[in-house]
């Protein structure tokens, strides 16, 4: 049985979300927790967790609505679960809920260097030059 993803219901799944965000942005990328965790997580974001075939939290991401329109954010895949599909996993269950809730809405994310070809085989193309955010080099990209 492959990667699951769906939208987090409960608190518990909040909480694994979180988690494996701090493990990858906090202490595997030294983006500090003040930027890691912001008011969106607890206001307008709606927040994703996947798990491997036998139930363990892998991934997770969050979308929210802007003025630019929908942005795809903190799309985090555990080290120990990369390679193994689970990030396409969560970006189809998350695009999958975009596309009902916001038919034709503009989607967009800021993604990290090195995730910028992932993106890519999923539609999504680089949009201006570019940046830093949380000391790491970033292109934004649109699907």
């Amino acid at each position: 049985m492959p990667a699951t993803a769906c939208r987090i219901t409960d608190l518990r799944d909040l909480d694994a979300a979180f988690t494996i965000r701090s493990n990858v942005f906090v202490e595997g990328q030294g983006v500090p927790a003040a930027l890691e965790n912001d008011v969106h997580d607890r206001t307008d974001a709606r927040h994703y967790l996947a798990r491997t075939a036998d139930g363990t939290p892998a991934g997770a991401a969050r979308w929210r609505e802007t003025e630019n329109g929908v942005k795809l954010e903190r799309f985090a895949v555990l080290e120990a679960f990369r390679n193994q599909a689970i990030g396409a996993t969560i970006l189809h269950a998350v695009l999958a809920d975009v596309r009902a809730e916001l038919p034709g809405a503009r989607v967009y994310l800021n993604a990290q260097i090195n995730a910028v070809r992932f993106y890519e085989r999923y539609g999504f193309h680089k949009a201006g030059e570019v940046f830093e955010e949380a000391g790491i080099q970033h292109f934004q990209m649109v699907l």
